[in-house]
C-alpha cells in the first residue's frame, strides 16, 4: 500500500477511521509492515511504526484477504474410486458411534479405496475410509471411523481442519479389465483388502432401492453429508482437549464420468491399529467403481459442541503409544 496523505497519521488512528471501533481493527487487520520491518499488530495493541508518512510503502494484511483467497472447495480431479456397503450389527454401530449422533435405520457401513492424481491442495495421494451411517437431529450422514492417506498434507489438512480421523499408510488400487483390487496396510498388516467385478451388477440385487437412498445418481451429480468430531489433545495433565470436541458435518459432491455397479468383497483382518474388523460384514449390498470430480465444500458447520467425558472413549488416538 502507499501512503499518499501529505499529512502524518498515527497508524492505529488511520485504519481506524475505516472501521466502527479499535476492537474492529484488530478483527479485520493481522499486521501493518513498513520497510524497516516495524510492524502494528492491532490484536496485541503493540505498534512501533508510529506515524504513517508520505510517499512511504507499508504493507497490510487482513483476514478478509486471507479467507478471500481460500478455494470454495478442495478439488480432486479423475478420482478414481471403488466403494463397498454392507450391513453389519446393530451392536458394532452401538459400540463406535459418539453421542449425540444416532444410529440410521439400518446399521449400513460404508468403504473406499481412492486414487487422488490431481488436486488443487496437494500433490497426488491415495486414501482408503471407514464409515458408519449416522444421523444427527434427523438428518443422515455417514461417520468417519477411519481414513488412511498415503500424503502428510492430505493426512494434516483433513485432520486439523475437518477432524478427518487420518493416518498414514501404504494403500493401492488398480484396475485390470473388469476387476478392481485394492488395500490398505499400516505397521506390516495389511487390514483391509477388497475386490470387484465390474459386472453392472451388485451383491444384493434387492439393495439396489438401498443404495440409491443415500443419493447415488449413475447419470449424474450428487452430493452426501459427512459428519466428523474435531478434537485436540490437551498438554495439561488431568485435561482431555484443549476445547469441547466439536461435530462437525462437510458435504461432498461428486460428478462422476464413469460409474459402474459390482459385485465386490471385502476382507478384514484383525489389527491392534486399525481394527477395521470390528465392523463385519452381516450382508453385502454390493458396490460400484467410479471416476470422475468430486469436490469437498468449504463451507463445514459445527452442529454441536460435545461433553468431553462422553466423547472421550471414543476419541480417534492420533498416534500409536509404545506397547513395549
Amino acid at each position: 500500500m502507499g501512503f499518499l496523505s501529505k499529512l502524518k497519521h498515527h497508524a492505529k488512528k488511520l485504519i481506524g477511521k475505516q472501521v466502527d471501533s479499535p476492537e474492529e481493527v484488530a478483527e479485520k487487520v493481522i499486521i501493518i509492515k513498513d520497510q524497516n520491518g516495524e510492524v502494528y499488530l492491532p490484536e496485541f495493541n503493540f505498534n512501533s511504526i508510529g506515524d504513517l508518512f508520505y510517499a512511504e510503502g507499508y504493507q497490510i494484511k487482513t483476514y478478509e484477504e486471507i479467507m478471500g483467497n481460500s478455494p470454495a472447495s478442495g478439488d480432486f480431479h479423475d478420482a478414481e474410486m471403488l466403494t463397498l456397503v454392507w450391513e453389519t450389527t446393530p451392536e458394532a454401530i452401538a459400540k463406535l458411534l459418539p453421542p449425540p449422533l444416532k444410529p440410521a435405520q439400518k446399521p449400513v457401513v460404508l468403504a473406499f479405496v481412492a486414487n487422488y492424481p490431481s488436486t488443487n491442495f496437494s500433490l497426488p495421494y491415495l486414501e482408503s475410509a471407514l464409515l458408519i451411517r449416522a444421523s444427527f437431529e434427523g438428518t443422515e450422514g455417514f461417520y468417519c471411523l477411519s481414513m488412511p492417506v498415503t500424503n502428510d498434507m492430505a493426512m494434516a489438512g483433513g485432520r486439523e481442519i475437518w477432524g478427518y480421523p487420518k493416518k498414514l499408510a501404504n494403500i493401492a488400487l488398480q484396475r485390470e479389465g473388469d476387476t478392481v483390487e485394492g488395500w490398505t496396510e499400516r505397521h506390516g498388516i495389511q487390514f483391509m483388502k477388497v475386490k470387484a467385478n465390474l459386472t453392472g451388477k451388485i451383491n444384493d440385487n434387492s439393495a439396489m432401492d438401498e443404495l440409491l437412498r443415500f443419493g447415488l445418481n449413475p447419470e449424474g451429480e450428487y452430493s452426501d453429508l459427512g459428519f466428523t468430531f474435531k478434537h485436540s489433545p490437551s498438554p495439561v495433565a488431568g485435561e482431555a482437549f484443549d476445547y469441547p470436541p466439536r461435530l462437525v458435518q462437510g458435504e461432498t459432491v461428486f460428478k462422476p464420468k464413469t460409474f459402474i455397479f459390482a459385485e465386490v468383497e471385502i476382507e478384514l483382518t484383525p489389527s491392534e491399529f486399525d481394527p477395521w474388523h470390528e465392523v463385519p460384514v452381516e450382508r453385502m449390498l454390493g458396490g460400484f467403481y467410479s471416476v470422475g470430480d468430486n469436490s469437498m465444500l468449504n463451507d463445514g458447520k459445527v452442529l454441536a459442541e460435545v461433553d468431553p467425558i462422553e466423547f472421550a472413549p471414543y476419541a480417534f488416538l492420533k498416534w500409536e503409544w509404545n506397547k513395549q
